[in-house]
């Protein structure tokens, strides 16, 4: 035989080039042919053609290698006959080889332009006649490949015949291995079973596996081809069950839902373009399967796209006179904000438009922000809608979910106009300080659009992604800090500031208002609860110290709902409340009312501070112990604060002559500057003259009067600088029983923004320096000089005595 021929003269162990292959092996008795291009597998080719046409061909072992070394490749590969080369347009070359035999590599030969390889050969041995338990395993494995070549339908049964005709096992086993689709690693497994016996028994395990993976794969088929006739025929029972009601006129399934949409935009005056787009959506909607998923997703989006008011409007009249009523019956005091409210509704009156800037209410919490703007929609009969900012940190929140998202809806603007169902209602954005940008986005910047009113008529949201038109909505919104609002964003809007009500104020509202809700919310009308003016000053002056009228509401609340247990229980039929039942239901006092301090104080004096809950009293304590200069400061002060503390001493060490203070004081003392509660993180640019007063005070010795409150930034030489928030720092005095205030000659013209009743009762004292700040704060010095002696050489010679220190030596 040919085949025997060519085998005859090969050596047991020989030296030959070795052509690396990926994702191919090649078996002994195997003709096969495949494509080369790399170069060091080009040139072992050309060698094997130099010298006898043999070659070793063994696999890599990872095929994403592109240039192989000794250690990618396998141990064991095939000695092969190059049987034709031919070159490919491409630069490749096309080989025909032959497999001859198993070689197993026994060491690589240096060479850098090829693979060479020493190998040993394993040739199945021909002369020896089958054993009978190689017959048995060759029967097994043809009964195995006959199965499989039924299931797989990718192999006819010419080549099963030409297979099963091999009588020679180890080629028998050989040729089925390579017709089957087994990886790599596998295949070498049969490659390097040298015994054949061994090489029968995992080829059996392995065409056991394969017949087991193809029965599945039947199985599944099947299922699947049961699962797809079913629903070809629910589709077209579907279709019959259309046709009939179409005969019968019945109003089910999607035809009926088609008609119903059609119906409804035929009932709706929506713009052109509007129109064309939801009756191409209703046409896409009628070509989907009612069982398609994406049915839902456009119905939603039909669904949207009609509830929206594109053309509705509510029928609003402008009436100023009823406007001012509704405002007065609603909030008692807010004489400035009210007339401002009203200007700017005449002006929507005359233009017949909604223009101009939007309306900001500022101020702490519960001074009416909201029932301001919710009076404002009463008084135009317009809907009113709140939308509440707070912590909206994703600007789709704003602009919407494009509708490529799962669950995707519009952003709250236009959820916003569903619930309002016109296109001009009374539009409160609450909160707007509270917003904030991350990797989400900006909301602030998508609220710029909304709110420009050169902008907001084509408003574009996300989901809808047709402009809608918010030029006819009043915008109206709240914060509680100003500061917190992105610059861009407040100058499109007119900031009106709510300071806080005074305590006359507070007692109308209560009456007037708090009472009268919570008598009825807690079914104490008539005469079942009397509640006498004292009871509601105690409660603003003990229980509350606060801008608004929210805690006041709340303790309201909580003493209806004791007298309605009282009530409820029969034990009284009538309750009066006194101010020991106050006292019984509240706790004791939380607060005193008008003693900001008892007595004057030497290095004690208060202060005013803006926060966003009003205005508040900022009380500031020094203190002069025998030192070295130090300077601490503490009561977790801010940076502004702690450089306003050293400009005031570096301003009293400038005044030492002045203030009969030893010039070197401050080598000899150590001042301790604290604000109280220090807990509480503090900051501000209003407390350097409050500062500069108490180091005065201590260091003079000098008490402060305890009856006046002061606010103001000093300079180095004295100058005091004019500060923001005067009247919240007014009215908390007043709260606090303080009747002086000094403040810096620069707020004379913020005067009269203070209420009328804290202008009466509180004296105003505008200052330019700081020496006439310590001529009110310390007193008249011939008259203090009767009860405080001011001989401070001799105060600072004392504090420094040996006999009063003793045990710390004389401090020179």
């Amino acid at each position: 035989m040919a085949l025997e021929e060519e085998r005859k003269p090969l050596e047991q162990q020989g030296t030959y080039p070795l052509l690396p292959l990926r994702g191919l092996l090649v078996y002994p008795s195997m003709v096969l042919h495949f494509d080369v291009g790399r170069p060091k597998s080009v040139k072992a080719l050309e060698q094997a053609m130099v010298d006898d046409h043999l070659i070793v061909l063994a696999s890599q072992e990872d095929g994403q290698v592109d240039e192989p070394q000794k250690d990618d490749l396998y141990q064991v590969g095939t000695l092969a006959r190059v049987k034709q080369m031919m070159k490919l347009p491409n630069g490749t070359i096309r080989v025909l080889v032959e497999g001859l035999s198993r070689a197993q590599i026994i060491d690589f030969v240096e060479d850098e332009e090829l693979f060479r390889v020493n190998v040993t050969l394993h040739e199945d041995e021909d002369d020896l006649s089958p054993t009978a338990e190689m017959q048995a395993a060759m029967r097994s494995v043809a009964q195995q490949f006959e199965q499989y070549v039924k299931l797989s339908r990718k192999l006819d049964q010419e080549t099963y015949a030409a297979v099963v005709d091999i009588d020679h096992p180890g080629r028998f086993a050989d040729m089925v291995a390579s017709h089957l689709p087994l990886k790599i690693r596998e295949k070498q497994d049969i490659l390097e079973a040298f015994d054949v016996q061994h090489r029968l028994e995992r080829l059996l395990q392995i065409l056991s596996d394969e017949r087991e993976v193809l029965e599945l794969e039947r199985q599944i088929h099947q299922r699947v081809r049961k699962q797809m006739e079913k629903t070809q025929k629910e589709y077209y029972l579907r279709e019959q069950m259309k046709a009939i009601q179409r005969e019968l006129g019945d109003k089910e399934g999607r035809s009926s839902e088609v008609e119903e949409l059609r119906a409804k935009l035929d009932e709706k005056q929506l713009p052109p373009e509007v129109h064309e787009k939801v009756e191409k959506e209703i046409s896409r909607l009628e070509r989907i399967p009612s069982a398609s998923a994406e049915g839902t997703v456009v119905r939603t989006y039909i669904d949207w796209l009609l509830a929206l008011p594109w053309t509705e409007r509510a029928d609003s009249v402008v009436d100023l006179a009823r406007a001012e009523r509704v405002l007065n019956e609603e909030h008692y005091g807010l004489e400035k904000i009210k007339d401002r409210i009203l200007e700017f509704i005449a002006v929507q009156k005359l233009v017949n438009k909604q223009s101009g800037p939007i309306i900001c209410l500022a101020g702490p919490p519960g001074v009416g922000k909201t029932s301001l703007a919710r009076s404002i929609a009463t008084s135009l009969k317009r809907p009113f809608v709140r939308v509440s900012l707070g912590g909206v940190r994703d600007d789709a929140e704003i602009r919407g979910h494009r509708r490529t998202y799962i669950g995707a809806m519009p952003g709250r603007i236009l959820q916003g106009m569903k619930q309002a169902e016109v296109k001009n209602p009374v539009f409160l954005l609450d909160e707007i300080d509270k917003m904030a940008s991350d990797f989400r986005g900006d909301p602030a910047a998508a609220m710029l659009e909304m709110l420009d009113p050169e902008q907001n008529s084509t408003f574009s949201d996300h989901y809808v992604e047709i402009p809608f038109d918010l030029s006819d909505v009043m915008f109206i919104t709240t914060a509680n800090n100003l500061y917190q609002i992105p610059g861009p964003l407040r100058d499109r809007m007119e900031v009106i500031q709510l300071a806080g009500y005074t305590e006359d104020e507070k007692l109308h509202i209560a009456k007037l208002h708090l009472l009268p809700k919570q008598r009825e919310a807690h079914a104490l009308k008539g005469d079942k609860l009397r509640v006498s003016d004292d009871i509601l000053l105690e409660l603003i002056r003990h229980y509350t110290r606060e801008a608004g009228v929210r805690q006041l509401n709340r303790l309201i609340a909580t003493i209806c709902r004791k007298c309605a247990r009282i009530i409820a229980a029969g034990e009284q039929k009538r309750i009066t409340v006194t101010i020991a039942m106050v006292h019984d239901f509240l706790g004791p006092r939380k607060f005193e009312y008008g003693r900001a301090q008892e007595q004057d104080e030497v290095g004690v004096v208060a202060g005013l501070a803006w926060t966003e809950m009003g205005g508040d009293l900022l009380t500031v304590e020094v203190s002069v112990v025998p030192g070295n200069g130090k300077v601490k400061l503490t009561g977790q002060l801010g940076d502004v604060m702690k450089e306003s503390a050293q400009t005031a001493l570096s301003y009293i060490r400038s005044r030492a002559t002045q203030l009969h203070i030893p010039a070197n004081f401050h080598e000899k003392v150590d001042i301790h500057v604290h604000v109280p509660e220090g807990a509480i993180p503090k900051d501000g640019p209003s407390a350097g003259i409050t500062m500069a007063t108490a180091i005065a005070s201590a260091l003079t010795n000098r008490p402060v009067r305890h009856d006046v409150a002061m606010t103001g930034e000093v300079t180095l030489r004295g100058r005091v600088l004019p500060i923001g928030g005067l009247k919240e720092k007014s009215l908390a005095a007043h709260r606090a029983g303080i009747r002086t205030i000094i403040i810096p000659q620069g707020n004379e013209k913020d005067l009269s923004d203070i209420p009328e009743v804290v202008r009466e009762q509180v004296q105003f004292k505008p200052v330019s320096h700081m020496d006439a700040v310590l001529d009110i704060a310390l007193g008249n010095e011939a008259t203090l000089d009767e009860r405080h002696p001011l001989h401070t050489e001799a105060w600072f010679a004392d504090l420094f005595t040996e006999d009063k220190y003793s045990g710390e030596g004389t401090h020179q």
